[in-house]
């Protein structure tokens, strides 16, 4: 079976892309809707920096990415349930050395003192709400590399990396359908938006009966933003306004700039639309003033810092050795 092209572009395309809107939303994070598009005018927009973020710097989205997939790369051929506790220790030594950025959530399970298979568990029955977008910004790279099995096994591998850190079964739910629509555009020859729409409901199919009403409304096709019913720091209103802002534009640029217009939690919405957009369109569609600047520092790794090769190296990886 061929791992090459075109499904190649499209793997790096997910994972840069990703790390493209990671890196150009976080300077607009907890702004107002419209900052982005006040801040170039008519243009599409640069990597400008702010907010604490070197233009061009991902945040805790690109680099938790990185460690799911080094750790599915450094254990080839083992079942994922054996790789689980090795992706859970990397999070935690990454979430000991004081990166810039982590959510709340996260950063309760990773150091509550917990075993792995037990934190997020325990903080969500502590807590009751742990229904954030955490697991779904970190999904490309375990999307990327579980999208030439099929749908069931994809978002049963989505599944379980999300509840590392995430105990809420919406969670779970969001990022498997995420890990669906990434294996769609990866394993179709040229696919649109309307592809990756188009396969919605046979992703909902497999959703757990308890949370798919919730989600095939925030999926549907007349859905948008303004219909959200929470801060877009849920997993909910974060992948259907990704999918929203998919829908309503045609490339890959107008997708990243309305995902951020939107305000709110502008690198993770734009990082979940950023690999949506870039699983479509494929690598060439990223604009070269975005991925020229890009870099994902890696807290817990040294001085490591990954620049565009290293990304295009990791996701070519994942692509050509994940399980069929």
């Amino acid at each position: 079976m061929d791992r090459t092209t075109p499904g190649a572009g499209k793997a790096i395309g997910t994972v840069v892309g990703s790390a493209v809107g990671d890196a150009l939303g976080a300077p607009f994070e907890f702004q107002l809707g419209g900052a982005f598009r006040a801040r170039f005018g008519d243009g599409t927009g640069e990597m400008c920096g702010g907010g604490g973020w070197d233009p061009g710097e991902a945040t805790d989205d690109t680099q938790m990415a990185v460690l799911v997939g080094e750790s599915l790369l450094s254990h080839p051929g083992r079942p994922l349930p054996e790789i689980l506790p090795d992706i859970f220790a990397r999070f935690q030594k990454w979430a000991a050395s004081d990166p810039k950025d982590i959510g709340l959530q996260t950063e309760d399970v990773l150091t509550n003192g917990h075993p792995w298979d037990l934190a997020a568990a325990i903080h969500f029955q502590v807590n009751i709400y742990a229904a954030g977008n955490g697991s779904l910004m970190r999904a490309a790279t375990s999307a990327v590399h579980f999208a030439r099995t099929d749908r069931a096994t994809t978002m049963d591998a989505a599944r379980r990396i999300a509840a590392l850190t995430h105990g809420d079964r919406a969670a779970w739910e969001g990022t498997a359908v995420f890990h669906d629509l990434i294996r769609t555009a990866l394993t179709t020859a040229d696919p649109t938006p309307g592809t990756l729409l188009a396969a919605v409901p046979a992703a909902l199919a497999e959703v757990h009966p308890d949370h798919r009403d919730r989600w095939a409304t925030v999926l549907a096709p007349d859905w948008h933003p303004g219909l959200a019913t929470e801060f877009n720091g849920a997993v909910w209103p974060c992948l259907g306004s990704a999918l929203w802002a998919l829908r309503a534009t045609s490339t890959f640029e107008d997708a990243l700039a309305e995902a951020i217009d939107l305000g709110g939690d502008t690198d993770t919405v734009a990082a979940v639309t950023g690999a949506l957009a870039g699983a479509t369109y494929g690598a060439s569609a990223i604009p070269p003033r975005w991925t020229a600047p890009l870099h994902v520092p890696l807290p817990g790794s040294g001085d490591r810092v990954l620049h565009l090769p290293d990304l295009h190296h990791l996701a070519l990886t994942l692509w050509r050795t994940g399980p069929l």
